[in-house]
């Protein structure tokens, strides 16, 4: 027993003092030292996941790990001073998704606190496109900006307690779901312990935890039948980021089929609520913002995704590299276009020939389904696998846990001025995660396991 309280303490006191450092000394441009601090990080992530340590003591260590972020600026990402932007925009009565920042910038008038040091904190790029960050998490900037409207470091303050406060929701939500499927809601802090989620959203402000933290709790309440609070949830998650949209589709033969049958009539009422709750509600929540130039400003945005962005990506780099030897030039254009309709067509057979009968089925659906779309975008920011990592949790796949692991090699490109990403780090992170997804459907499930489980 000593020893065991003693191996506790002594892997949150390295961790501690690893996770200060990253916060407060750690330059994104020093890739090896990066590296270095996050592959201990993960060793003793490992440590504590493994040894049968209480709930209670490891949700404390969750949180302490957040909160040593706390006074933190993000020093891996730029994305913050946007959304702090945004919010101070909506605090001064102007709407975020019609004005540029670049604008202002050059025609001199200056609408906010610390303009300029938002906009070069964002960078051009940034400031030259509308917003894309959905209402709700507007939302979460507008408290950001209501507490803080004139210090950068306060309103990153604000907006981190939001985060912590989500990945606490999500601990205690994602725990009650597991009890009821059967599994260990320990397994929780495969999420909430992982230094990837604790860096890349409680670190560098990325508002995946909020929109987790309703998706779960959406889970959590269809797995209780609660329909209709269940699509509110859902519909507060895709108001944060739009990605849960990709999942609707998978929910339609758990209303329809029962026993094996479809059952139109005792269950079309029950579908049409859920589906229009959620429709309703996020269309709603868009009101605020109405104007005639929101649908074409925040379609623009999203396009860009789809259209001029690439990072990270691993289908998309392969298909352009023979784009280049047949063409001789890069065809994102049409490439951008074309694995989109892949996406949908994998998302289709996911709910149309897939049973999808169990809330652990209906969860792997998901993994599989944003897993692919990640496979075939264009542009794969760490931070978006975060979805894949707590999806991950409610199933018997790990991949997503080693895909967070390995996701730094993405880093290297920040190693060099101008960034640049060296391909070989990117194939060597890709053929990882693709090796150990084989290995994992070879290994965990037969097909006929397969089908039972979905």
């Amino acid at each position: 027993m000593l020893n065991k309280r003693f191996s506790f303490i002594a892997i949150t006191v390295i961790s501690c003092l690893l996770y200060y450092f990253f916060a407060y000394h750690l330059e994104r441009t020093s890739f090896t030292t990066l590296t270095l601090i996050w592959t201990i990080l993960f060793a003793t992530y490992a440590v504590l996941v493994k040894n049968n340590y209480s709930f209670k003591q490891l949700t404390a260590v969750a949180i302490l790990f957040r909160l040593l972020f706390l006074l933190a600026i993000p020093n891996l990402s730029q994305d913050f001073y946007r959304f702090i932007w945004d919010g101070r925009m909506i605090l001064e009565g102007m709407n975020p998704y019609i004005f540029l920042p670049e604008n202002f910038i050059k025609s001199g008038f200056l609408p906010i606190e610390q303009a300029k040091e938002l906009y070069e904190g964002m960078g051009p790029m940034n400031g030259s496109h509308y917003t894309n960050y959905p209402p709700l998490n507007q939302l979460c900037f507008f408290i950001a900006a209501l507490f803080s409207s004139k210090s950068i470091l306060g309103a990153a303050v604000v907006m981190r307690i939001q985060i912590i406060l989500a990945d606490i929701g999500i601990i205690y939500f994602g725990s009650k779901l597991l009890r009821k499927i059967g599994g260990n809601p320990n397994k929780i802090f495969m999420y909430a312990l992982n230094p990837f989620i604790i860096i890349e959203l409680t670190g560098n402000l990325h508002f995946e935890p909020v929109m987790l933290f309703f998706l779960v709790v959406s889970l959590y309440l269809f797995h209780k039948k609660k329909w209709i609070l269940s699509a509110f949830m859902l519909a507060f998650s895709i108001s944060i980021k739009l990605i849960p949209l990709l999942f609707l589709p998978i929910f339609l033969k758990r209303f329809l089929i029962k026993k094996g049958k479809i059952e139109w009539k005792e269950n079309i009422v029950k579908l049409l609520l859920f589906y229009s709750t959620i429709i309703i509600t996020s269309i709603v929540l868009f009101l605020p913002f109405l104007s005639e130039f929101l649908v074409n400003s925040y379609s623009k945005s999203v396009g860009l995704w789809f259209k001029s962005f690439e990072f990270n990506a691993s289908f998309y780099y392969v298909f352009r590299e023979i784009g280049y030897l047949f063409r001789g030039y890069n065809e994102i254009a049409i490439i951008g276009k074309i694995l989109p309709l892949l996406t949908i067509l994998f998302l289709l057979y996911i709910s149309l020939f897939k049973k999808n009968k169990s809330s652990r089925g209906i969860i792997t659906s998901m993994l599989f389904s944003l897993s692919f779309y990640y496979f075939a975008s264009t542009t794969v920011h760490p931070w978006y696998i975060a979805t894949l990592i707590i999806l991950s949790v409610f199933t018997r796949y790990n991949f997503p846990l080693i895909w967070s692991f390995v996701i730094i090699l993405s880093y290297q490109a920040y190693a060099n001025t101008p960034w640049k990403e060296n391909l070989w780090f990117v194939a060597l992170e890709y053929i990882v995660v693709f090796s150990f997804l084989i290995y994992e459907i070879k290994k965990t499930h037969s097909k006929t396991e397969w089908e039972k489980l979905l």
